[in-house]
């Protein structure tokens, strides 16, 4: 038997409701605010990566599924959805359309990565992309897009941790003063630590490694180092949150771990489902399309994955609404009647009814069992009597209760108990 990679993991049939439920409540959410979605490759050159995420970042050190093609070419199955849309963004002259342009995509990301709880090597994100701003209200409005999205989901314990990392002239004198702080440490750090001093300090900062959390503890905060102009910006976000009534917190240690993030930077929260851990994350990146290789444009975005927050869903203890169940089971009893309900069913389907019947030639009593399972919530059995009558019993699977109705009757008659609130 051939089975699944590792790091990979299969949406069955009997949990996909879940995912579908996810993705229309997104979907809803993100028209509310104007977002209209957008889909873009799973496979990108690879110098979109190396450039727009950076090379000091570990999904670009380490994670990244990378590999030349047939025509000698180094190309990366997408490891975040932010790069390709930057891509998409200048390819297709969407300047050109009217700013601001306010898209969103579910899109799988791949990280050859230790697999974790709620981080697979194939995991799949829900993000939007806000080009053409450089106002605090753009990034109030992404981040209060969120906070709308996780309410209407039903989930009460995500919190919205907020910062800004400055803009490159504030970063300077902040890197230089986390070089200071880190120097007399690097001993008692990571390997990860020691590479990131010299090209990226405040990527330690991120750290997961517990030694290096204690001593990042202490370490200089941005907000210190912050210029007028990005204190402003700031200010002005929290403002417009405060004024929209999304609840945060301040937390200087966020940082984000991509290169391209500037100014505004979030992370939405959870220990539902054990230690604290981001269920999404974003920011502003103005700088993003100058990096690779474009005309600057401001833009502000973020990227959540969806399994991370099945899982959040699932510890706070929200109801997920199940797929819709059949309407009506039609059962026949021999080769003559089978034929005959499944034309039936294909009539009620035509009619907007969802209806099942038979495909596997099992006898009446095992039909009756496969349409309880099924959830079905009405059964007409057609037999030569219903035959030469031209008529069935629908029996209602809830409490028994049996209606005699003519073929030709049960359309308007299932619609008819749809409209009185039966199902």
């Amino acid at each position: 038997m051939i089975n699944i990679a590792k790091g990979m993991k299969d949406v069955l049939p009997s949990q996909s409701y879940k995912w579908q439920y996810i993705e229309a409540t997104a979907r809803s959410v993100a028209h509310l605010f104007g977002f209209k979605e957008i889909r873009t490759p799973v496979l990108e050159h690879t110098e979109l990566f190396l450039r727009g995420v950076g090379d000091t970042t570990d999904i670009v050190n380490k994670e990244m599924y990378t590999f030349l093609d047939k025509g000698n070419r180094s190309v990366t199955l997408k490891p975040e959805g932010t790069a390709g849309v930057a891509r998409s963004f200048v390819e297709n002259g969407m300047s050109n359309d009217g700013l601001p342009a306010k898209m969103f995509y579910f899109s799988p990301a791949f990280r050859y990565e230790r697999p974790q709880a709620g981080r697979l090597r194939e995991h799949h994100q829900f993000g939007v992309e806000l080009y053409g701003s450089a106002s605090p209200q753009a990034d109030a409005e992404v981040i209060t897009l969120v906070d709308v999205f996780y309410k209407k989901l039903g989930l009460k314990n995500v919190k919205l941790q907020l910062n800004s990392i400055g803009c490159a002239e504030c970063r300077k004198a902040y890197s230089a003063a986390l070089k200071e702080y880190f120097k007399p440490h690097l001993s008692e750090m990571c390997a990860d630590c020691n590479s990131r001093f010299e090209k990226n300090p405040m990527r330690m900062l991120d750290c997961k490694e517990e030694r290096c959390k204690k001593l990042t503890a202490d370490a200089p905060k941005i907000s210190d180092y912050l210029c007028d102009g990005c204190r402003a910006h700031f200010g002005e976000v929290k403002k417009l949150l405060e004024l929209s009534g999304v609840q945060f917190e301040v937390n200087p240690s966020i940082v984000r771990g991509l290169d391209y993030y500037g100014r505004t930077v979030f992370e939405f929260v959870s220990n539902a489902a054990g230690a604290q851990g981001t269920v999404c994350g974003g920011g502003r990146y103005d700088t993003l399309l100058e990096q690779i290789g474009e005309k600057p444009v401001p833009a502000v975005g973020f990227g959540g994955g969806i399994e991370r927050l099945l899982m959040v869903m699932e510890a706070e203890g929200v109801n997920i609404p199940e797929s819709k169940k059949p309407r009506i089971y039609v059962a026949g009893m021999d080769e003559n009647t089978r034929a005959f309900a499944y034309k039936c069913v294909n009539e009620l389907r035509k009619n907007g009814i969802s209806a099942e019947c038979d495909l596997m030639e099992r006898s009446l009593k095992a039909q009756f069992k496969y349409a309880d399972k099924l959830g079905a919530e009405y059964v007409a059995v057609i037999g030569q009597t219903e035959l030469e009558t031209g008529q069935a019993n629908l029996k209602k699977m809830s409490d028994g209760s049996q209606q005699s109705v003519k073929f030709e009757d049960i359309i308007t008659y299932l619609k008819k108990e749809n409209n009185n609130g039966t199902n």
